[in-house]
């Protein structure tokens, strides 16, 4: 069990570095955009 919550922190923290980073450059949206697009496949596979 804690190994799991060290992965979901792990993902976490890198999630929270990551937007902090693209924000700060300026192409947090692209990030967003990229986000949607793949997120839309994942839920046409599932539906």
């Amino acid at each position: 069990m804690k190994r799991t919550k060290a992965k979901i922190v792990t993902k976490i923290a890198c999630w929270l570095a990551a937007e902090i980073i693209l924000t700060l450059i300026g192409i947090d949206n692209l990030a967003d955009y990229s986000e949607f697009v793949f997120d839309r496949h994942i839920i046409e596979q599932v539906a």
